[in-house]
């Protein structure tokens, strides 16, 4: 039987060119050695991916701890794993920072970008331009930022520049009790009309979950876990019989606070609002809706 199956890719890769203030892994610096580590380690799984039969229907997310689309190999992955039969979908989460020349030898239909603005790291304008490219390049994307108070000017602002078609969201800032106050939200539920649901550590213990059945969490080990969230081994990918771990369980953690992890929670329907973009968190079109606005085009 084919296997339809969602993947969480996070090799050993824990380094990031950014150094957001709240980010522990910003401006951390790897050695050769590591960076072999993880090179190698992404190469195994591509090579799992690639030889699995083209009846597969394979989804692939890359979220590592840091920056990956500024390493070579991470963009080769891309191009190649997005032209395998076998793969429907190779998303990941980005800061948007690489050169985007590799883009357009994937294919762009099945590639999806997770996109996050970093106002302290870079220039708005500069980020919009990478937006630009992406769109040119008919690429499934969304765009979105932590929301401190000190950037709501700046990601109102991007809202405005970006076209309506691109979903903004905004990821709350759950350190401090009581962050937004009324005012806030009703601001940041203008920008992102799904914001009020990431405010949330969603009660999850015993709760039905797509993790450890349909979706799973893969280290360059090729360890297996149900998530992120959730450490308890199931097995490992590169060993024979590792199907018959993936099956439906209960969750054991009380919350679950995270979008990449809440997302696949079945009692929260967010598969029907994201379809297709649930990676990449892409809503299907007519979830959210936005004011009008023009992307100017880009000339390669």
């Amino acid at each position: 039987m084919p296997l339809d199956l969602s993947i969480l890719y996070r090799g050993p890769l824990s380094s990031c060119n950014y150094d957001c203030h709240y980010c522990p892994f910003a401006k951390r610096h790897e050695t050769a050695a590591e960076l072999r580590t993880d090179r190698e380690a992404l190469a195994r799984f591509s090579a799992w991916v690639a030889a699995r039969p083209a009846a597969d229907h394979l989804s692939l997310f890359f979220t590592p701890w840091g920056e990956a689309l500024v390493r070579r190999w991470y963009q080769e992955a891309a191009v190649t794993l997005s032209h395998l039969p076998q793969v429907r979908k190779v998303a990941f989460q980005t800061n948007l920072s690489c050169s985007l020349d590799w883009v357009a030898r994937t294919d762009s239909a099945k590639l999806g970008l997770w996109c996050t603005f970093h106002p302290s790291q870079i220039d708005r304008l500069a980020f919009l331009d990478q937006c630009r490219r992406l769109e040119h390049e008919g690429v499934s994307f969304s765009v979105g930022s932590v929301g401190l108070r000190e950037d709501f000017d700046e990601i109102e602002r991007l809202r405005q520049e970006l076209p309506n078609n691109v979903y903004l969201w905004i990821n709350a800032y759950k350190r401090e009790k009581d962050y937004y106050s009324a005012h806030d939200m009703e601001r940041l539920e203008a920008i992102d009309p799904l914001f009020r649901i990431n405010t949330h550590f969603h009660a999850s213990l015993g709760r039905d979950c797509r993790c450890g059945s349909t979706v799973i969490s893969v280290d360059g080990a090729g360890t297996m876990t149900r998530c992120h969230f959730i450490r308890e081994p199931l097995g490992n990918l590169y060993e024979t019989g590792f199907e018959e771990r993936l099956t439906s369980r209960p969750c054991t953690n009380r919350t679950c606070g995270c979008h990449i992890g809440y997302v696949h929670m079945n009692h929260l329907g967010l598969y029907a609002a994201f379809g297709d973009g649930v990676l990449e968190r892409v809503p299907a079109p007519g979830t959210v809706a936005f004011q009008p606005q023009t992307m100017l085009s880009v000339e390669k």
